[in-house]
C-alpha cells in the first residue's frame, strides 16, 4: 500500500491566476494601441480622400470652362461670395469653401495655371496621424483641363 499522505492538487494558485491577468491585460493593451492606430490613420485616410475629391471636382470645374482664368495663388484671394452669373467665381468660391470646410482655417490651397496645364495643392494639418504638432499634409493634382490649340503653319 501507498503512504496515506496523497497531496494533489485540486485547483490553481493565487500566483498562476495573477500571472494569467497579468497576460490578458498585456495582451489587451497592445489591441487598444492597434486600435488607436487604426483609428488615427484612418482619419488621415479620409482627409487624403476628401482632398482627392476637391482637387477633381475643381479639375473638372476647370474642363468645363477651359478658357476661365483659374489661377489662385491662396485661399484668402478667391471671391467671397458666389456668384452664379459668373461660373469661375463661382467656382474658387465653392472651392475655397470646401477646402476650409474639410480642413479648416489653417488650411491653404493654390491653383497654378500654365498654358492649359493645370496644377491644384491643398495643404492641412495632419499632426494627429504622425503624432507631431504642426505636421502638414500635401495633396497635388496635375493636368491639362484642354487640348491646346493648333497651330496652323
Amino acid at each position: 500500500m501507498r503512504d496515506g499522505n496523497k497531496h494533489s492538487q485540486v485547483g490553481m494558485t493565487l500566483i498562476e491566476v495573477l500571472i494569467s491577468v497579468l497576460i490578458l491585460a498585456i495582451g489587451l493593451l497592445g489591441a487598444a494601441a492597434t486600435q488607436l492606430n487604426a483609428l488615427k490613420y484612418t482619419d488621415s485616410a479620409t482627409l487624403s480622400s476628401q482632398a482627392s475629391f476637391i482637387a477633381y471636382d475643381m479639375m473638372d470645374r476647370m474642363r468645363a470652362n477651359p478658357d476661365g482664368d483659374y489661377t489662385l495663388a491662396s485661399l484668402g484671394d478667391a471671391p467671397t461670395a458666389g456668384n452664379l452669373a459668373v461660373p469661375r467665381d463661382q467656382d474658387l468660391f465653392d472651392f475655397a469653401t470646401h477646402v476650409t470646410e474639410f480642413a479648416g482655417l489653417d488650411a491653404a490651397a493654390a491653383i497654378a495655371v500654365a498654358t492649359r496645364a493645370v496644377t491644384i495643392t491643398i495643404t492641412w494639418n495632419d499632426s494627429r496621424a504622425v503624432n507631431a504638432p504642426g505636421s502638414l499634409q500635401t495633396f497635388t493634382l496635375k493636368s491639362r483641363v484642354a487640348i491646346d490649340p493648333l497651330v496652323v503653319r
